[in-house]
Order: structure tokens, then C-alpha cells, then sequence
């Protein structure tokens, strides 16, 4: 009965991170530097409030956009920090994770033959929501600047089918994250076109050398702008799922709709759990990117020594350096790491045929088994022959 299941669903695969990883799952003594989540606990007054939001039996259903006090929170947080203003009554919803919050936004703006737009490398997570709307994907090749996407190569791609640009800025799997003016640049191209503007913001805090800037601040872009956001990677709170969007009230009224028969609401104890974080979190966020930085920092002098090719991040806790194979793909690659050099990193192929000769390095990990991993790395290079 095969043939009687959703084609759309039977065109997506599996993340290439997850197939890797079903692979050498088997494997031991292994330095794993591959996981994409903070390796700090959520800290002790988030938790509180979890359990303080279980003993007094906030347990019921909330309201469909999320209850109204984690609504008012986030505003007043964009606000302050990226200086958005956004209505936390008609312009805020709180979604299960941000991957959620990027799935009701691709069921709300596209038709099927639509087209999107994507910088590769990327998040795989993308693709595959485009492709069960009815959509297409389109890759911009970012390799060659930085990872990041130019005003040049955006105008090459824009068709009379495309619907939406994705801006996964800070960049998961590249660091690579836009000062203001290269963000001016892409307003520039999209400010006079019907496009929609999905800017994922999830490691908004974790910015290093400059702050951020989000594309909504841009007054000409905001009424076309869907910013994603979330709690996973700010406060270490990834298994809370606790993400949101932020869009104008004529686009979020339709978006609820698709929120509410998708998951009704967000779970209650985890927005009051993230309530705390909003509220007296600031300070989580601080200690934990200083933390990131030194390591980023670490982590960058060791690569360039060993001789690799990568660009230095600007934000996430990802490196995407280029290994110097010609007679393996990275997937390969991937696996001969970690049989024969005992150390995990994720194939850049992971990430979109963009990726391809690339591997993705998590730095969100302590130092010692940071400097353990790259040591592994560098005597794997040295004692094995790739080109």
C-alpha cells in the first residue's frame, strides 16, 4: 500500500545527520563533536519555575498563541535587544521548538510551485518543510563569500515563482552571521518585491564579535519579515520546546490557524518556564556566550594550525572547515574519522550538495574535550592520506 502514502513524504529522506549517525553508532572510545545543543544545564531558577508551574497545577491548555505574559516577555526582549516592537496580542505566537515555528510558516505563505530561496550550506531542516508545502527549494552557492548570501548572487536567483527568502542568520552549520550593512544589501534587492522574508534567529545571542542585527529593525522589509526564534540554544532549555514567531497581525492571523489544528498550544509548564528565562535569564545568556567565545577561539587557532581551511564564526557554535579529500566524499570521510581516527564530526553533506567536502565541527562542548577531539583530528590527518 505504499503507493497510497503522501508523495511529498515519500520524496524526503531522513537528515544525513541522523543516517551518519545510525552508522557509527556502534562504534566506542569515541570524541563525539557533533551535537547541536548547549552542553550547559538550564540553569536553576528556569527549572524552578518548571516545578512551581507544576505544584500550583498550571498544567491545562493555554491560550493557542501562548498565555499572554511569555507573549509580552518576548516583545519586551526584541524590543530591548534588537529594538523590534512587535504587538504580543495579535503578533506573537509560541510554538512547540522553532522547527515548529518554521513548519507553520511554510504551510501559511506557500502554494504549491512556489519557490524558496536558500544560502547553502544549510540547516537540513529546511528542505524538507519547503518540499510538504508543495514547494522548491533554490541554493545559492555562499562558499565562496564567506557563507554568506550577497546581494548579487540573491538577484540571480529570484524568479517570478519565488515566494520566500531563508535567512538562518547566525548560520547553522557556518558561524557565519551579517553585520548591519550586508543586511542592507539584502533589504536592498527584497524591499520593492513581493517576497516573503523568513529570518531564523535562533542563536540571536550567541553573536561574538559585533551584535545582532535582525532583519525586521529594517522598517521597508518588517510587513513581509517572519522572525523564528526560541529558548533551545539562549537558555540551554532545548528539550522545553519552546520556540515563537514574530510577524505582522494580517500574516499571524493566519498563521494561528495553522498553530492551533497543528499542536493547539505550546506545553504550559514549558512557557512558564521560559517566562522565567525572558524575565531574569539575562545573565544565563551572557555567561554562556563568553564561554562559547573563548572556546570558539580556542578552537580556531587549533584548526588553522593543523593546516585546515575554515572560515572563523561569527556567531552559533559551529566550524565548517574544508578537508582536503579526493578520494572520498565527506560522508566517507565522516566514517573513516571515526573508525580509524576515533573522533565524530558531521558530514558536510549533511547540510545540502553544497556542503560537500566539508565537515561540521560543534564546539559546545568543555575544553578538554574539545583540545581531545583535535588532537585525534590532527593525527588522523597526519597519518592518513585524503587526495
Amino acid at each position: 500500500m505504499k503507493h497510497l502514502l503522501n508523495q511529498q513524504v515519500q520524496h524526503i529522506e531522513i537528515s544525513g545527520i541522523r543516517k551518519f549517525f545510525n552508522m557509527v553508532s556502534d562504534e566506542t572510545d569515541i570524541i563525539s563533536l557533533t551535537i547541536g545543543q548547549p552542553d550547559f544545564y538550564t540553569p536553576e531558577h528556569i527549572k524552578r519555575a518548571a516545578n512551581n508551574a507544576l505544584i500550583e497545577n498550571r498544567t491545562s491548555y493555554t491560550p493557542n498563541p501562548g498565555i499572554l505574559a511569555l507573549r509580552q516577555a518576548i516583545s519586551t526582549y526584541y524590543e530591548a535587544n534588537y529594538h523590534v516592537s512587535y504587538d504580543p496580542a495579535s503578533e506573537i505566537i509560541v510554538t512547540t521548538g522553532a522547527s515548529q515555528a518554521i513548519d507553520i510558516t511554510c504551510r501559511t505563505i506557500l502554494n504549491p510551485g512556489d519557490e524558496v530561496i536558500l544560502p547553502g550550506p544549510i540547516y537540513p531542516g529546511y528542505e524538507p518543510l519547503i518540499t510538504l508545502a508543495g514547494a522548491k527549494s533554490i541554493y545559492v552557492d555562499t562558499t565562496q563569500d564567506n557563507f554568506k548570501l550577497t546581494k548579487s548572487k540573491l538577484e540571480e536567483k529570484i524568479t517570478e515563482k519565488t515566494k520566500c527568502v531563508v535567512l538562518p542568520y547566525p548560520s547553522n552549520p557556518t558561524g557565519a552571521s551579517f553585520s548591519k550593512s550586508e543586511l542592507q544589501d539584502i533589504v536592498s534587492v527584497l524591499k520593492d518585491k513581493d517576497i516573503f522574508i523568513l529570518a531564523d534567529e535562533i542563536y540571536s545571542e550567541l553573536v561574538y564579535d559585533h551584535n545582532h542585527t535582525s532583519i525586521a529593525s529594517f522598517d521597508e522589509v518588517k510587513e513581509k519579515t517572519i522572525i523564528v526564534n526560541g529558548l533551545s540554544k539562549s537558555h540551554a532549555m532545548t528539550g522545553f520546546r519552546i520556540g515563537y514567531t514574530l510577524a505582522p497581525k494580517w500574516l499571524s492571523q493566519h498563521m494561528i490557524k495553522v498553530h492551533q489544528y497543528n499542536v493547539s498550544c505550546a506545553s504550559s509548564i514549558s512557557q512558564y518556564a521560559a517566562l522565567e528565562a525572558l524575565v531574569n535569564g539575562k545573565r544565563d545568556t551572557v555567561e554562556m556566550r563568553e564561554a562559547y567565545k573563548q572556546r570558539r577561539d580556542y578552537v580556531y587557532e587549533r584548526l588553522v594550525k593543523i593546516g585546515l581551511t575554515v572560515n572563523k564564526p561569527e556567531g552559533a557554535f559551529y566550524f565548517l572547515p574544508k578537508f582536503p579529500i579526493d578520494k572520498m566524499n565527506s560522508f566517507e570521510l565522516g566514517l573513516e574519522l571515526v573508525r580509524k581516527g576515533k573522533v565524530a564530526l558531521v558530514p558536510g553533506s549533511s547540510f545540502s550538495r553544497l556542503g560537500e567536502g566539508y565537515m561540521r565541527l560543534s564546539y559546545a562542548y568543555d575544553l578538554t574535550t574539545l583540545r581531545k577531539g583535535l588532537d585525534r583530528i590532527e593525527d588522523f590527518l597526519h597519518t592518513e592520506t585524503l587526495s
